[in-house]
């Protein structure tokens, strides 16, 4: 038998793990030898375990919790791609964190002696990504740190970010960058004031506007095109937000979906359809979009939402032009949000042809434009 089986070192080998990681697996559980030697305690390993060892290995340089190591070991691959999913996030919400205190830091430092973040980028790309985001900008005073559009700045360039808890928009604009990443919180009216600077932002030669931000503390100045705006950030910490976007890839939304962005925000502005729920002891109209397949949306009703058993009139055509009402099988994706809300979206995204990433009744519904993933906004459902 001994001689079918691979010694600790062996595996150690195979696998890229210690021997005396193996022995640490093996005492936790995670790993435990095919056969161990009675008399000398010499561990043994069939060639079966290469893989789960190989895997192990894999999950420990990236910082897997030893508990959820185990449970990758033993679970089948979707299981572990959920594990991974997890991990991935948690890992960004820890550089999040890390981001934030290095910001803290630097705020600490003499003021004689400030860090100086210097963007130039041009007027277009500004004005576009102030375009995305302004809508979402929070009103209420008692969140104040939700007043002001963030412009969080990386050696990557620019990213735009704004929320009112509701919806959240997103926009990036390409920029170069000399000086440390820094994250400042500008007010809506300096915002506004620094758009009309922009002026209409896509017009022609807009491209050749250029822009210089610099960034020193919770000071900003604006030079556009020799027009200079000064401004103090908002003195509030932006929450985190990382986790609340859309995830690309396997782990990504159910379906993302081409939208004919005329015909919905026609349908929206028209007033309907929208079906009635109580919230706080009030009535709120609600916007529901259905999705059937293949990828047709659809905008319902308060008929459509009956089951099939209460419908007056089951071969009424669906709300949405071509819209079939969906079977009884309950394959149509349902998702509730506001409708004013979604027409701001809409709007903000421009556009004839945008897309729709839509995963469940209560997970966030994503507007995005096609042809640039940077920007994008999302709205939170409302439950049905």
């Amino acid at each position: 038998m001994d001689s079918d089986l691979r010694s600790i070192g062996e595996l150690a080998r195979a696998s890229g793990l210690t021997v005396s990681a193996l022995r640490f697996y093996d005492a936790a559980g995670v790993l435990v030898p095919a056969w161990v030697d009675p008399v000398t305690g010499y561990r043994r390993y069939t060639d079966d375990q290469v893989a789960p060892a190989r895997l192990v290995a894999g999950l420990r340089r990236v910082g897997m919790p030893v508990a959820e190591i185990a449970q990758a070991v033993r679970a089948e691959p979707t299981l572990v791609h959920r594990l991974l999913d997890t991990h991935l996030r948690r890992l960004e919400q820890g550089l999040a964190d890390a981001r934030r205190e290095v910001s803290r830091l630097r705020s600490l430092l003499p003021a004689d002696q400030p860090g100086v973040t210097r963007l130039t980028l041009t007027g277009a790309a500004l004005a576009a990504a102030v375009d995305a985001v302004r809508f979402a900008v929070g009103t209420d005073p008692t969140v104040p740190a939700l007043t002001g559009v963030l412009f969080d700045v990386t050696a990557s360039g620019l990213e735009l970010v704004a929320t009112d808890r509701h919806r959240l928009a997103v926009a990036t604009a390409e920029a170069t960058v000399h000086g440390p990443a820094v994250r400042t919180l500008l007010p809506l009216d300096t915002v506004d004031a620094l758009r009309h600077l922009l002026g209409a932002g896509a017009g022609a030669g807009a491209d050749r506007v250029v822009v210089e931000l610099t960034v020193s503390g919770s000071s900003l100045v604006a030079d556009v095109a020799g027009h200079e705006l000064r401004a103090t950030a908002l003195p509030y910490d932006f929450p985190d937000y990382h986790a609340l976007l859309p995830r690309s890839g396997a782990a990504g939304p159910t379906r993302r979906v081409p939208v004919d962005a005329e015909w919905l925000v026609t349908a929206l502005r028209a007033g309907g359809p929208t079906v009635v729920r109580e919230y706080a002891g009030r009535s709120w109209p609600v916007t529901v979009l259905g999705l059937g397949p293949p990828d047709r949306l659809r905008l319902l009703g308060p008929d459509d939402l009956l089951g099939p058993d209460d419908l007056p009139d089951p071969d009424r055509p669906g709300v949405a032009a071509g819209g079939d009402r969906a079977g009884a099988d309950g394959t149509e994706l349902r998702i509730g949000v506001n409708g004013e809300y979604l027409l701001d979206a809409l709007d903000a995204a421009g556009g004839r042809h945008l897309t729709l990433e839509l995963d469940s009744p209560l997970t966030p519904l994503t507007i995005r434009r096609p042809d640039d993933e940077g920007a994008f906004s999302i709205l939170m459902p409302i439950r049905l």
